[in-house]
């Protein structure tokens, strides 16, 4: 891959990390559907959801933007070979601070989630 075209696909990742806090954080479920693939999985520890499951629990759940929180998610890498991808970010929702790992691939043109997996961060005191 040449520099450029890898430049590109970060530029274009990275675009779509900050569609998915911007998704996330005003609990937009037509830009969270459109960025995430049709059959994309989301994984936390003893949890197993489908894109449908996750989108219905971000229509039905409080709005982070509503209740005044700040919008604080943070890209914290991405490593793209080819035309796959993963990214870590940092993502502070409702009084969690959630660490998320997503893996994306490249088809026909367009970057898209395929898998999410999340946890609680580790390393920050909930207190």
């Amino acid at each position: 891959m040449m520099a450029t075209e890898q430049d590109s696909d970060l530029q274009a990742i990275t675009a779509l990390l900050w569609q998915y806090f911007d998704g996330l954080h005003r609990a937009d479920t037509t830009l969270l559907n459109r960025i995430f693939d049709d059959e994309a999985h989301l994984y936390a520890p003893g949890v197993r959801r489908s894109k449908q499951q996750w989108l219905e629990l971000v229509a039905n759940r409080p709005t982070p933007a509503q209740l005044g929180h700040t919008f604080a998610y943070k890209v914290l890498s991405v490593e793209c070979s080819g035309e796959q991808a993963m990214a870590k970010v940092s993502c502070p929702l409702l009084g969690r601070q959630y660490i998320d790992y997503l893996g994306l691939l490249k088809e026909q043109g367009h970057w898209r989630i395929m898998v999410k997996q999340y946890a609680d961060n580790p390393f920050i005191n909930p207190n």
